[in-house]
């Protein structure tokens, strides 16, 4: 390998790097930005109860601990950008059921999609 190629492998990782982390930061900001706002704006929720508003907001972190395995199995075997993809299209679809959704149990599995 000669320098130049390492150099350039080198700013390809950081590339790489920083495209991802920018991801991972947008879907942490989107699940954090919900959380002070939720819990006034889920008892307007039809059907909603304290219950059901803490298990809306839970749903995205306990699907992600569930599926997190399964998930990186997947991506050993199909390549992590397909995942990744497939990761980002259910997350924004889970956005949009969440968002259309007037019922509680919508936004719980809306945020459940998400995760």
């Amino acid at each position: 390998m000669t320098a130049s190629s390492s150099h350039a492998l080198q700013r390809t990782e950081l590339k790489t790097t920083g495209y991802l982390a920018t991801i991972f930061a947008l879907r942490m900001f989107g699940l954090f930005m919900i959380l002070p706002i939720f819990a006034v704006y889920g008892q307007a929720l039809e059907g909603a109860s304290p219950l059901l508003i803490g298990t809306a907001i839970g749903a995205y972190g306990l699907m992600q601990a569930l599926l997190q395995i399964p998930f990186g199995m997947l991506s050993d075997r199909f390549g992590r950008r397909p995942l990744l993809l497939i990761g980002l299209l259910l997350f924004i679809a889970g956005g949009a059921v969440a968002a259309m959704s007037d019922h509680i149990y919508g936004v719980i599995a809306g945020r459940a999609l998400q995760g």
